[in-house]
């Protein structure tokens, strides 16, 4: 078991958003979160992403129990344990899609050497190593797209957070996306949480979760 969310509850002021949430996951699982706007996937997909804390309830990742953690042990864990990918794919546009990649593990300490290296490996499975010294801009959505996931991929975390993530793509590079999740969970062993409204993508996942009025339904 790689994650384990047991009565996760959050409200913002005094709407609440999440009512009693259990979840787990299963390491080298596929899991989709489906339902409509409101019902409080995001909020849930932040929560274990360790991006906000719960108001009530336990999570536990990789055997570590995220609440006894402060604010900065929560950080370093997140770092090292957890990559996302976005709807939006929130690279920096300054930066070559090299440097974008290498940014957490630089963040981790690790040397320039190794993490360039294991940032040109990744560059080259996902299909987009003659994109390195490209910058944002010069890159279509399907490859800035595969860049975000690079980036969440550079430090080998435990658990990949995906919100939306072909919510921006046409269906060629959205389908593109998905055949690429399914090979890194096969080639890496790598867990996906994935919310969408892609009915296709959910179809195809480990196990569909819907979610209705911040509850599993």
């Amino acid at each position: 078991m790689i994650l384990q969310a047991s009565q996760i509850y959050k409200s913002f002021g005094q709407l609440p958003i999440l009512r009693g949430v259990d979840l787990s996951v299963e390491r080298g699982e596929i899991v989709s979160i489906v339902g409509a706007s409101g019902a409080g996937k995001s909020t849930l997909l932040h929560i274990i992403g360790t991006l906000d804390r719960p108001d009530r309830g336990s999570l536990v990742i990789n055997g570590v129990s995220i609440g006894d953690l402060s604010e900065n042990k929560m950080s370093l864990f997140r770092n090292e344990h957890i990559g996302f990918v976005f709807q939006f794919h929130h690279l920096l546009p300054e930066f070559t899609a090299l440097e974008n990649v290498c940014i957490p593990a630089f963040i981790n300490g690790t040397s320039r050497k190794q993490v360039e290296i294991r940032a040109m490996e990744l560059l080259e499975r996902l299909g987009v190593a003659h994109r390195a010294q490209h910058k944002p801009n010069q890159m279509s959505g399907g490859e800035q797209q595969r860049i975000s996931v690079a980036r969440a991929l550079i430090n080998s975390p435990s658990l990949l957070l995906a919100d939306e993530p072909s919510g921006n793509l046409d269906s060629e590079n959205a389908a593109s996306l998905h055949k690429l999740f399914f090979d890194l969970r096969d080639s890496l062993n790598q867990t996906f949480i994935i919310v969408t409204h892609n009915e296709e993508l959910a179809g195809i996942s480990d196990r569909t979760i819907h979610m209705r009025d911040g509850q599993i339904s």
